[in-house]
């Protein structure tokens, strides 16, 4: 212990310095390609509401149809563990959390939508419905009973209906300015994508209206929907999607799957088109992977089965959706479609199932991480930022109280913060 190793290099000085000279590129275009999360929260799902059918009470008539249901269907804690098949000591805990998360935030994204949801109106139609919704949004907004996440899903950028959806954005857009400005939850989804080329389309749209508005260059992103073979698999056998996110020159925030187009799209029989289907399964995680590293973020699809009639029938509707939910989770799809209000006590139960069971074990873990005290498993780095960010997006949606957080980790939602961003400052605790 008391003798000092003697230390000798062979390479010049210089020869560092060159290498990191040689990499300067790559090292700016790794920054530029693969920021990370944007450490920003992600909701659990997204509500799709035609744009006609949109009204200013759309959000609590959600909310109170979904709690109209447990009451029907499922009028308590144990009733609804039964059905789902809940663990006996998260009854409690989850059907509490889901009637106060459908009391006080029934939805997280509202989507209102001007594509397949609306179908095709007279112009001045859908340019009156798009200012509609534009000030409706505005309002919502203003008087704080807005979803966090609001927006609309307009035409696709194929010719036949390209200029409407382009007209239809610029409606949407320039209401909300006139209205005092674009809110910080806006998000926008454009569809049916196919090629690259339409996705640089509808980027140099929004920055021409950044300029038009004298905006800050890249304030407006978008949503890229995966509904195509060829948004997965281009023509010459690489990955189209990849090249999509490329395309939208920073602006692309989500790759959302649209389970029913991409299952007709590569001939799925209709009586099998679902989430889980393996045609689904290789789509999202070919979307995943292009999406890893980017900032963004990937959203599973719908079902089309819906929670209602007759008891029995609501219940075997509630344990698919629950099924499906948890399953995406189990692959790290955070988000989703709901289609109809009675999916929202069934969203909620299995997002806050999915992490309240997880709380105690991911907590010690990272304790453990932090404190270096080792235990049964060897934790990196990596998965001190995997725990962190399952303990934030629980924390996010409602399912977890920073306060239980703190009190298991010994860790402040700052702390977490920067264990989830390791390359935004975080953090640089070795492994043990």
């Amino acid at each position: 212990m008391g003798q000092r190793e003697k230390v000798a290099t062979s390479l010049a000085g210089t020869v560092g310095a060159e290498i990191s000279a040689s990499l300067t590129a790559v090292d700016a275009e790794l920054a530029r390609r693969y920021p990370g999360d944007p450490g920003t929260r992600q909701p659990v799902h997204t509500v799709y509401v035609p744009g006609d059918a949109f009204e200013p009470a759309t959000l609590r008539s959600w909310g109170d149809q979904a709690l109209a249901a447990l009451d029907e269907h499922a009028p308590d804690a144990a009733a609804f563990a039964a059905v789902l098949g809940l663990p006996e000591e998260l009854a409690g805990p989850v059907h509490d959390r889901v009637r106060a998360k459908l009391e006080r935030e029934p939805v997280e994204d509202l989507r209102i939508d001007f594509e397949d949801g609306y179908g095709l109106r007279p112009d001045a139609e859908e340019d009156e419905a798009a200012a509609r919704a534009a000030r409706l949004v505005s309002e919502a907004y203003a008087n704080g009973a807005a979803a966090p996440y609001a927006g609309i899903r307009m035409k696709c950028m194929e010719a036949g209906v390209r200029d409407r959806g382009i007209r239809t954005t610029d409606v949407f857009l320039t209401g909300l300015m006139a209205a005092g400005g674009l809110p910080d939850g806006l998000v926008l989804t454009l569809p049916k994508v196919t090629y690259p080329e339409q996705v640089t389309a509808f980027a140099r749209l929004l920055e021409a209206f950044e300029r038009a508005h004298g905006l800050d260059a890249g304030r407006i992103g978008f949503e890229i929907q995966i509904e195509t073979s060829q948004s997965i698999l281009a023509a010459d056998g690489t990955a189209a999607v990849a090249r999509m996110i490329d395309a939208a020159r920073g602006r692309a925030t989500g790759l959302h799957y649209g389970t029913f187009d991409y299952s007709a799209c590569v001939g799925v029989s209709a009586a099998y088109q679902a989430p889980d289907h393996p045609a689904a399964d290789h789509a999202k995680a070919v979307m995943q992977v292009a999406a890893a590293g980017t900032g963004v973020r990937v959203c599973d699809g719908s079902t089309n089965v819906l929670p209602v009639g007759p008891t029995a029938q609501v219940h075997e509707a509630w344990r698919l959706h629950y099924g499906l939910t948890r399953r995406a989770l189990a692959r790290a799809y955070y988000q989703g479609w709901d289609m109809h209000p009675g999916h929202l006590p069934t969203r909620y139960a299995a997002v806050y199932t999915f992490y309240r069971e997880g709380l105690e074990p991911a907590a010690a873990r990272l304790a453990a991480y932090v404190a270096k005290a080792g235990g049964h498993v060897m934790d990196e780095p990596a998965t001190a930022k995997a725990l962190s960010g399952y303990l934030l997006r629980g924390i996010d949606c409602g399912a977890l109280d920073t306060a239980e957080v703190a009190r298991l980790t010994g860790l402040t939602r700052a702390d977490l913060d920067a264990f989830a961003s390791p390359r935004r400052g975080g953090p640089t605790v070795a492994a043990p």
